[in-house]
């Protein structure tokens, strides 16, 4: 099947067959209840593809079905032409389709390495080439290998989770609200990681509550709204669409300006309670070891 893209529905795209082609997408978790309202979105080779919009909006349930893991019921979804939808989970990662979600996505009784050979459980012999590939990428988790990952803050357990889902080598990754619950800093990190691995050679898709900061480093981006296509364009161009700003933007900057006073007040009260007891043993150090905790309430999700 050969797909085109729509200008009207898909603007600022460029032109010629997308990798990633949701159509008209129409599905939810309950019988009978639609989260998804005939939603679409193209992804083009090399592209980092942003979704926002107000919280409900069904950016969350969106990415889940891109990886079957939510029921599509209408529309049509395709993978380099070839018919994906409601493809299963696996399926979609032997094809190279990479997912890493908000909340619990490592293996916190593995180790780092350990966690990572899961990222290619099923082509194993592809493991030390691809490690010396992910790692180079994330050259912070090459000394703490042998680390536990529920020893990790938050921020690093993302890495991990990101580092994994690279393994299969994938050419799309999806990527829900990598930036949620953690402080500023880490929050940063987060969007740099993730415009470095776009830049590496994989299309990317992230859903994000941080709307300006996500419109920043994205080619382009979509704009959600209970459970349709609102609007879409270059990500610059629409921080300064005075429509989405009006609309969306203001209210999505209270709940990221919200969610940043609460990562700093945690941060400022792990502080405060290191400086009342012993030293902490180092950021690198040796498995066991405690890392400062980096996480504020996670974000509501859809």
């Amino acid at each position: 099947m050969t797909e085109t893209t729509a200008p009207a529905l898909h603007r600022g795209a460029p032109a010629g067959e997308p990798l990633l082609h949701a159509d008209d997408l129409v599905a939810g978790y309950l019988p009978g209840v639609n989260i998804l309202n005939g939603c679409s979105l193209v992804l083009h080779p090399g592209e980092l593809v942003g979704i926002i919009g107000p919280n409900g909006a069904g950016k969350s349930t969106l990415l889940k079905a891109l990886f079957g893991l939510v029921n599509i019921r209408e529309g049509h979804l395709t993978l380099a032409g070839q018919e994906i939808t409601n493809m299963r989970a696996d399926a979609l990662v032997h094809k190279g389709v990479g997912f890493v979600p908000q909340t619990n996505n490592v293996f916190p009784s593995l180790t780092i390495e350990e966690n990572l050979q899961m990222g290619v459980y099923q082509t194993p012999a592809k493991f030390s080439e691809r490690l010396e590939v992910v790692l180079h990428l994330f050259p912070e988790l090459v000394k703490r290998r042998k680390q536990r990952a529920g020893a990790l803050s938050g921020g690093e357990r993302q890495m991990v989770a990101m580092a994994r889902a690279l393994m299969p080598e994938p050419s799309v990754l999806l990527l829900d609200e990598p930036s949620a619950g953690l402080s500023p800093v880490r929050q940063d990190e987060a969007f740099l990681r993730t415009r470095r691995i776009n830049k590496a050679g994989v299309s990317v898709i992230i859903v994000e509550q941080n709307a300006r900061r996500a419109l920043q480093i994205c080619d382009r981006a979509y704009v959600l709204d209970q459970g349709r296509n609102a609007y879409s364009g270059p990500g610059r161009e629409l921080m300064t669409d005075p429509k989405v700003i009006e609309l969306y933007l203001g209210t999505l900057a209270t709940d990221v300006d919200a969610a940043r006073a609460d990562a700093e007040a945690g941060a400022a009260a792990d502080a405060a309670a290191q400086a009342d007891t012993s030293p902490a043993a180092p950021v690198d150090g040796p498995e066991g070891t405690t890392p400062v905790d980096d996480e504020a309430p996670p974000a509501s999700k859809d």
